[in-house]
């Protein structure tokens, strides 16, 4: 399959937004655990406070926020996935190392596909992030 993006759609950047009442922990978890860098950080916009984090670069981002009023952000499924592809054992060995290193262990995933080539781990809310040894599509 052969798929092409649409001339009409000139997207120039993606960035995935939750939020948390947790935000240092999952800060912790996805910087330091996965090595995900930090891109920018805010404090009190319109009550909000968060931080941007690359993946990988600058063009995909992922963005945790809290609202000082709370921000409820358990996941709502154990299937609810955000898949990295890796392209050896020894990158998806450093992954699973520094997590661990963190106090972070495996989990069992929901789907047994993820299991075969892959590591599941729950983020301090309990979102669930895929280290998956394989390069991804081409």
């Amino acid at each position: 399959m052969d798929a092409e993006w649409p001339d009409d759609l000139p997207v120039t950047q993606v960035r995935i937004a939750r939020p948390t009442d947790r935000l240092e922990a999952v800060v912790e978890f996805y910087r330091d655990g996965l090595g995900l860098p930090v891109i920018t950080t805010f404090e009190r916009h319109a009550g909000y406070s968060g931080v941007i984090l690359g993946l990988p670069g600058r063009s995909y981002h992922l963005e945790f926020v809290h609202h000082e009023d709370g921000s409820p952000g358990p996941a709502p499924t154990d299937d609810n996935l955000l898949v990295l592809y890796l392209p050896d054992e020894e990158a998806l060995a450093s992954a699973t190392n520094r997590l661990a290193s963190l106090g972070f262990g495996p989990v069992p995933p929901e789907n047994p596909y993820w299991e075969d080539q892959g590591v599941t781990f729950a983020d301090p809310d309990g979102w669930r992030v895929v280290l998956f040894d394989d390069p991804g599509f081409s």
